[in-house]
């Protein structure tokens, strides 16, 4: 069954549009947004680039079978399946797998956990926090000098993992089964962080933190991460990642984001649906019900109501003032073309409310301007 024929599960994710800045898994991330009603822009800000004809990873893999390791750390679970994919192809599975088993085996989070016990092996020991730091703090206190240790690194392998052992007194074979690779669409990339800066995309989920380091880099050189840090200060775009490796390089850059419980796709999913679906999103008490803003419209009353652009940033002006009065002057900004013209912001009111099919929604201020009809409305003067 495609993805396109499977039943819709929710309508959570409706009038959502939602980037995924992710290369491996896409699609099946994609389908199980789109079950609940996003729509799913694809911008992967990397790609990871295999390295299953590596002559380097299968002779150290030799290596490691004719002299076992007594420790093997697993970074990252597509690594560690990669390795065993690259030994299977070069018909080494089996004796790596006997080489491997009386080795003490630790992994940087559940994925990499996973990827052991798919593998037919077991994992002695998971670092809580899924970073390097934690598991090289771990061996240390082990004690790794004069022990052999295979390192699994992730794609930029950068992890000080080797030189700390090194410098530790243990004899470590280093393994780089992947490495990333330049996006296979930058335009697509450019496109995603101008869209996400203008208001265009309620979420954008990331997998790694390369990828996520490289979708900041690009906002950067676009000039548009101001603008989506105000997005997202606004509760107007959520940023959401799959563990707190990846989430890193989005807190540096003053992003605070959704983080998956356990770092699977699945809980990223979850936390998504959860956040628009269970009135985690920014929203106000109304008196025609919580209001919250989409990308292509609104929420009211759990309807969605699409709405033009004109629409959505008249109301985004609303919304922002919390039931305070916006005056004409300063929703005349969020219409185009609309010079000194106070009528053309009359006509986007009655159109806007017209729309929500609320009258009572959007109050009249005599000579003032216009405001929100909120429940106990917030810094109204």
């Amino acid at each position: 069954m495609t993805s396109a024929a499977r039943p819709a599960l929710s309508a959570a994710l409706e009038g959502c549009t939602i980037v995924i800045a992710v290369d491996r898994r896409s699609g099946e991330l994609a389908a199980a947004l789109e079950r609940h009603g996003a729509q799913v822009r694809h911008a992967p800000a990397l790609t990871i680039v295999p390295h299953i004809d590596d002559e380097a990873l299968i002779s150290r893999t030799r290596e490691l079978i004719a002299s076992p390791p007594e420790i093997v750390v697993a970074t990252t679970g597509v690594g560690f399946r990669g390795w065993m994919e690259a030994a299977d192809e070069a018909g080494l599975h089996d004796q790596l797998h006997r080489a491997l088993e009386g080795a003490q085996i630790v992994a940087r989070g559940p994925k990499a956990r996973g990827a052991i016990q798919q593998a037919g092996l077991t994992a002695d020991w998971v670092a809580e926090s899924e970073t390097s730091t934690e598991l090289g703090e771990f061996l240390l206190a082990e004690g790794v000098s004069g022990r052999r240790v295979a390192v699994q690194h992730h794609g930029s392998g950068a992890d000080g993992l080797d030189e700390l052992f090194t410098g530790h007194g243990a004899d470590v074979v280093s393994l780089t089964v992947y490495r990333w690779g330049p996006p296979p669409d930058p335009e697509a990339v450019r496109r995603s962080v101008v869209a996400t800066g203008t208001g265009d995309v309620d979420a954008v989920l990331f997998t790694s933190a390369p990828g996520a380091e490289e979708w900041i880099s690009a906002a950067r050189r676009e000039g548009m991460l101001d603008d989506i840090r105000g997005m997202w200060a606004a509760g107007r775009v959520l940023m959401a990642a799959v563990g707190p490796i990846t989430a890193g390089p989005l807190v540096d850059a003053g992003l605070s984001p959704l983080i998956a419980e356990r770092g699977r796709l699945g809980s990223l999913v979850r936390g998504v649906v959860t956040h628009f679906g269970g009135g985690h999103a920014a929203g106000l008490e109304t008196v025609a019900g919580r209001l919250e803003l989409r990308s292509s419209g609104a929420v009211c009353g759990g309807r969605h109501i699409p709405l033009s652009r004109t629409g959505i940033d008249v109301l985004a002006s609303l919304f922002a003032a919390r039931g305070g009065v916006v005056s004409r002057a300063s929703l005349q900004g969020a219409l185009p073309r609309s010079g000194h013209n106070t009528h053309a912001v009359e006509m986007a009111v009655a159109r806007l409310r017209e729309a929500l099919a609320s009258p009572d929604l959007i109050k009249t201020v005599v000579k003032r301007g216009y405001r929100l009809n909120v429940v106990e409305p917030e810094g109204r003067p």
